[in-house]
């Protein structure tokens, strides 16, 4: 009898630990696509990596020369680059808060 109630704790355990886990990334808006957050964040690039992680982050956009640019700028200063081709910035707090003049983003 104890068995069984040890055996059926460790299953309601390892649920709960399942839904958890399901409940965080999607809280994180990774859904199936979790990334790294060593690989990205405050800090997490050195700026001789910048130019690589740049070339990726404006790869899909018309405007690759400024894109390159602006990108270039906010990685030496925040050492890093969200993920992706857009969006994703809250990885990066310094990269999503930086603005221009007028009040925009600055960072592609």
């Amino acid at each position: 009898m104890a068995m069984a109630k040890f055996v059926a704790a460790l299953l309601l355990a390892l649920i709960a630990i399942s839904m958890l886990q399901t409940m965080v990334l999607a809280s994180h808006g990774h859904g199936g696509h979790h990334h790294d957050n060593n690989n990205y964040g405050p800090g997490s690039l050195k700026s001789n990596q910048c130019p690589s992680q740049c070339s990726r982050r404006c790869s899909q956009t018309q405007y690759h020369k400024p894109c390159m640019f602006f990108c270039q700028k906010c990685c030496k200063k925040c050492l890093c680059v969200p993920p992706g081709y857009y969006g994703n910035k809250a990885v990066c707090p310094c990269y999503n808060n930086w603005k221009t003049k007028e009040g925009g983003p600055k960072c592609p």
